[in-house]
């Protein structure tokens, strides 16, 4: 099925997104494929915009919030209804062409799967909702084998696609509006709010991320006994303690690669044993190594 979506997208009628586009109920997906350099192409949408980056690069201006950033593979950049984004394409050519996916999501269905998490987890500290802004984040191995999954399935013709479709758009939003309520707890946290005892835990872990992970020490600073403590964790952060410390370090480390730190001192200042451990997670987590990693963004910052 995937030889007749690259035929498809053979035939080119545009050198500016040329588009092959796919619908189903809720959300519509299209592939675009820029073959020259362009500036400043428009692009909104009265839905919420999940675009995935393939192959090469762009940069995003958001004139509503004064955002002027590249995006490259392996990255998320997700617009708000009605936020227009104006993109520049300075490496696209008809050789090495910019390819970029874009899942364009009903309201209707973000509101549905958010009542259906807050179904699930009735707590106050895990209430999803979907807030309108620029989300732009480095997504990882499972975001990128979701959207894998899904241009699969919106090119092929089994019987049962729409509910195959479905499913895998219920993944999507939910990854989408657990990293709204992670990233809004932390801005809290940022502002010293500790509402709850996980709050302070939190915190606590984010000073220092090389240290041990203690769970007796977690559980006094958050007040709870251990077995309240993992289960009020995983209910807010949807991982457990120990997967997420070690998240935080992965992401701690993308950022200092970014700043063109040597992979092996950021492996021991984060608390890895050796290199290798960081190099393989790192992998694992976003289908890079660190060095790949460093390369690009050291290559699109000279760009």
């Amino acid at each position: 099925m995937l030889e007749q979506l690259n035929k498809q997208r053979q035939k080119v009628s545009s050198l500016v997104e040329n588009r092959v586009h796919f619908a189903a109920k809720d959300v519509e997906l299209s592939i675009y494929d820029t073959y020259e350099n362009a500036e400043r192409i428009r692009l909104c949408s009265s839905e919420v915009l999940f675009c995935g980056m393939l192959t090469g690069k762009k940069v995003m201006h958001v004139d509503s919030c004064d955002y002027h950033k590249p995006f490259l593979p392996n990255e998320s950049f997700v617009l708000a209804p009605h936020q227009a984004v104006y993109i520049d394409f300075p490496t696209a050519c008809l050789d090495k062409p910019t390819t970029c996916l874009a899942i364009e999501i009903s309201k209707d269905k973000i509101t549905s799967v958010a009542d259906r998490l807050n179904c699930e987890y009735p707590t106050q500290q895990s209430h999803f909702e979907y807030h309108n802004e620029l989300v732009h984040n480095e997504h990882n191995a499972q975001t990128q084998q979701l959207l894998n999954r899904l241009i699969q399935l919106f090119s092929e013709n089994d019987p049962q696609r729409a509910f195959y479709i479905d499913l895998a758009l219920n993944e999507l939003v939910a990854r989408l509006l657990q990293q709204q309520s992670r990233d809004f707890l932390f801005k809290q946290i940022s502002h010293g709010h500790f509402s709850t005892g996980i709050h302070a835990a939190i915190d606590y872990l984010q000073k220092d991320l090389s240290q041990h992970l203690n769970i007796e020490q977690l559980s006094k600073i958050a007040c709870m006994s251990r077995s309240k403590f993992f289960d009020q964790f995983k209910a807010m952060m949807g991982t457990t303690p120990q997967q997420w410390l070690h998240g935080q370090r992965l992401m701690s480390a993308r950022d200092q690669l970014k700043q063109g730190q040597n992979v092996t001192s950021v492996a021991f200042a984060l608390g890895f044993s050796h290199p290798s451990q960081l190099s393989r997670s790192f992998k694992k987590a976003f289908n890079q190594t660190p060095k790949q990693f460093q390369t690009q963004h050291l290559n699109s910052n000279q760009d």
